[in-house]
């Protein structure tokens, strides 16, 4: 029995893929930054739904 995946191929895979890999943590590193700025705007501040909802603001470091 020559195994469930058939013949392996000695195709490389994560080489021509490594830009899109890139681009996609380029990509989710973007949303999170928008994501983190708008719970913490003016207009989402008081959402209940907001994790960060009725602590205080974050101490400025000098």
């Amino acid at each position: 029995m020559p195994g469930l995946l058939g013949k392996k191929f000695p195709a490389p895979v994560a080489r021509p893929m490594a830009p899109f890999y890139a681009a996609g943590l380029i990509i989710l590193y973007g949303i999170n930054s928008a994501q983190t700025a708008m719970m913490n705007s003016a207009e989402f501040k008081n959402d209940p739904r907001n994790p960060n909802a009725g602590k205080p603001a974050a101490a400025e470091k000098h």
